[in-house]
């Protein structure tokens, strides 16, 4: 069986994003943290998110030539929508001022999970292979972790207190305890924090 892994970037105060999904203080510049993060994004079998993480991804990944581009591109995914298979790309090919990248196709093949949520992650994860990689957005985020069917949480905490904005831990009935099996910090002060459902 496949392990979920939920990956999420988060400030000191816990938001995923500011009110109106602000990210762009995720993206430090910090060498460091960006290797660590490629490396964890290969380690997948599967991409999973979000219908509205989905189109935004489709919009930009397959024409990308940032470093995350190839396993974000030429892993498979999976969207979690009920619109069914009208959320997937139209294959097209690209111009020459917006060359498709190779793996860009897996946008339009994506698997559309549109039943029950836990059903669905029961199916996914029933795979053999490397991990799931969860992303977000932080609804997505929070109604997996709110119905228990994260395996793995992969949290970059960033040196920012937003003050407000989208939680992922929100939705949950009573506390949960986590054991932590790593943390690494960065040099620009981010820290990967790594936990197991317990």
């Amino acid at each position: 069986m496949r392990e979920l892994i939920l990956a999420m970037s988060m400030s000191l105060d816990g938001f995923v994003s500011g009110p109106a999904g602000e990210t762009e203080w995720i993206f430090s510049g910090d060498q460091e943290a960006i290797a660590w993060k490629l490396e964890n994004a290969w380690n997948a079998s599967l991409h999973i998110m979000g219908g509205r993480t989905f189109q935004g991804m489709a919009g930009f990944w397959p024409t990308s030539t940032n470093a995350f581009a190839p396993p974000m591109n030429q892993i498979p995914k999976a969207v979690f929508s009920k619109q069914g298979n009208a959320m997937l790309p139209k294959k097209a090919g690209g111009s020459a001022s917006t060359e498709l990248q190779p793996g860009a196709e897996s946008w339009a093949d994506a698997y559309v999970a549109s039943g029950n949520l836990a059903d669905e992650i029961s199916r996914l994860k029933a795979g053999e292979g490397k991990p799931i990689i969860a992303h977000g957005g932080a609804t997505f985020a929070r109604s997996l972790i709110a119905e228990d069917l994260v395996d793995q949480y992969m949290l970059t905490v960033y040196p920012l207190a937003l003050g407000q904005g989208l939680p992922i831990f929100s939705d949950l009935a009573q506390p949960r305890r986590l054991e932590l099996i790593s943390s690494r910090v960065f040099p620009k002060g981010s820290i990967a924090q790594i936990y197991r459902r317990v």
